[in-house]
C-alpha cells in the first residue's frame, strides 16, 4: 500500500466517521434507549437527545480511519499473490480484511462507546463526569468492559457489509458498464448496512446492556449467551431486536454517508 493510499484511507475514514456520528446521533440515543434495562422513559426517553455527542465526536475519526486503514492495507496485502487474488475469493479477501479493521477499530471505539451510551441512559451526568467516575470506580479496564461483546457484533456485522457492499457494487458497476458513482456506492451501502443491521441487532442489545450494567453485577461480567438468554427470558424475542428499527434506519443512511462520503473523498484525494 502506498503512503499516498494510506494517507486518502485515513483522512477518508475520519471524515467519513464524523459525518455520521455526528449527523445520525439521535437516532443512536434512541437506539440506546430503548436497549437499556431501566426501560425507554426511563433512560431519558425523548429528553438530552445529544447527551453523550462529546465522547462520539472525539472518538469518531480515529475510530474509522483505524478500521479504514487496516481494511485496505489488508485488502491490498492479501489481493496481491496467493489464493486470495483470485477473483472468486474476494468475498473471503473482503471479510478478512473487515474483521480485522473492526478489531483495531474496537480500541478506540469501545472507549467512547461506553462513556457516550452511559451519558445517553444518564441525563444527570455529563460526559466528562461520567468518565472520570468510570475511571475512579473500574479504572482503565471499566473503559473496555464490551469490548468482546463488541468485537463480537462487529465482526459478523461487517461479515456481512462489506462483502455485500462490494458485491453490490460489483454487480452494478458490471450492469452499466462503467466504475460507480459515489452516490452509487453510497446506495449499495445502505441496502448493506440495514441488512447488516437488522441480522446483528440481538448482539448490539447484549452489547448495550453489558455496557450499561452496575459494575460487579452478572451481566457486567460479559457472559453475551447469558445476556441474551436471560433479554429473550424476561421480553422474548422483541426484545432480543429492541431497537431493531432505528438501528436499521441509523446504519441504512450511515452506510449511505459513511460508505459514500468515503469513496468521495478517497477518490478526491487520490
Amino acid at each position: 500500500m502506498e503512503r499516498r493510499e494510506f494517507m486518502a484511507s485515513l483522512v477518508a475514514g475520519g471524515c467519513a466517521g464524523m459525518c455520521v456520528d455526528l449527523t445520525l446521533f439521535p437516532l443512536d440515543t434512541i437506539k440506546t434507549r430503548l436497549q437499556s434495562q431501566q426501560g425507554f422513559y426511563k433512560a431519558g426517553g425523548f429528553r438530552g437527545i445529544y447527551a453523550g455527542v462529546p465522547s462520539a465526536a472525539v472518538g469518531s475519526f480515529p475510530n474509522a480511519a483505524a478500521f479504514f486503514v487496516t481494511y485496505e492495507y489488508t485488502k491490498a496485502l492479501l489481493g496481491t499473490s496467493g489464493v486470495f487474488a483470485l477473483p472468486h475469493v474476494a468475498p473471503v479477501t473482503h471479510m478478512l480484511a473487515a474483521s480485522l479493521g473492526e478489531i483495531v477499530a474496537c480500541l478506540i471505539r469501545v472507549p467512547t462507546e461506553v462513556v457516550k451510551q452511559r451519558a445517553q441512559a444518564s441525563l444527570s451526568s455529563s460526559t466528562y463526569n461520567i468518565l472520570l467516575a468510570t475511571l475512579r470506580e473500574e479504572g482503565v479496564r471499566g473503559l473496555y468492559r464490551g469490548y468482546g461483546s463488541t468485537v463480537l457484533r462487529e465482526i459478523p456485522f461487517s461479515l456481512v457489509q462489506f462483502p455485500l457492499w462490494e458485491y453490490l457494487k460489483t454487480l452494478w458497476s458490471s450492469r452499466q458498464g462503467h466504475t460507480l458513482y459515489s452516490w452509487q456506492s453510497a446506495v449499495c451501502g445502505a441496502v448493506a448496512g440495514a441488512v447488516a443491521a437488522f441480522v446483528t441487532t440481538p448482539l448490539d442489545v447484549a452489547k448495550t446492556r453489558i455496557m450499561l450494567a452496575k459494575a460487579g453485577s452478572t451481566t457486567a461480567s460479559g457472559n453475551i449467551p447469558l445476556v441474551l438468554y436471560d433479554v429473550w427470558r424476561s421480553r422474548g424475542i422483541a426484545g432480543l431486536f429492541a431497537g431493531s428499527i432505528p438501528r436499521m434506519t441509523f446504519i441504512s443512511a450511515g452506510g449511505f454517508i459513511f460508505l459514500g462520503a468515503y469513496e468521495k473523498v478517497r477518490r478526491t484525494l487520490l
